[in-house]
């Protein structure tokens, strides 16, 4: 039990670690002007246009780094660092939300699985902590099977975070081989592009590893008191 509290404090630092290495790096790469001095709006539609994609929307957002596509309304959403701006960050962030446009044009299958996991791990989320929560304080009076509900709940949500890898590893592949092959970026600037989308993805991997680990942690309470 401590090796898996000192693993979730492990974690805990590393994904404070890596939450403020991609700021940094955002910061960095938004200084970095690009050869082709487009903005992210302007890359966004082109990458879509590029890709036949004519009925997805390239809007702005508030906040920073909240960028997003969203399928179901068709739409891309750049932050206000994202949208107007004419830097390798932008550039990068634009082109990999346009990725995700692509998949969902060509119906990538882990982009299509993730949707179908939306609904379920959103019903899921609502309820998981109140019922591990009441798994544990009740373990007396119902024994493990509420506690082993909560777990079957949380794993959906690990199952996401999974699942989601692939997705955002493959909308970065698409992103950064269409800004190299339309001259978007020169060599120099694309190394920049790929760092911050690297570090973008280390979130989402430290996400996923944090999921598990906590899933863990539930699953031992559980199979200590059998």
């Amino acid at each position: 039990m401590n090796l898996m509290y000192l693993l979730i404090f492990v974690i805990m630092g590393l994904s404070w670690f890596v939450q403020n290495r991609l700021k940094s790096k955002f910061k960095k790469y938004s200084q970095t002007p690009i050869s082709s001095n487009l903005t992210g709006h302007e890359i966004a539609e082109k990458m879509l246009h590029d890709n036949g994609i004519y009925d997805v929307k390239v809007i702005s957002v508030n906040g920073q780094l909240t960028d997003h596509y969203n399928p179901i309304k068709k739409t891309v959403n750049l932050s206000e660092g994202v949208y107007n701006q004419r830097n390798a960050a932008a550039a990068a962030i634009a082109a990999h939300e346009c990725g995700h446009a692509v998949q969902h044009a060509r119906s990538y299958f882990w982009l299509t699985m993730r949707s179908k996991l939306v609904p379920m791990v959103s019903v899921s989320s609502r309820w998981l902590h109140w019922v591990l929560l009441a798994g544990i304080l009740l373990i007396g009076t119902f024994g493990t099977s509420l506690l082993y509900v909560g777990i079957g709940l949380f794993a959906l949500t690990t199952l996401f975070s999974f699942v989601t890898l692939p997705v955002e590893f493959d909308a970065s592949k698409r992103a950064l081989l269409w800004i190299e092959e339309k001259n978007i970026v020169t060599r120099e600037e694309l190394g920049d592009s790929k760092d911050a989308l690297k570090w973008a993805a280390m979130t989402y991997i430290v996400a996923a590893v944090s999921s598990l680990a906590t899933l863990l942690y539930y699953v031992s309470i559980a199979m200590g008191r059998d």
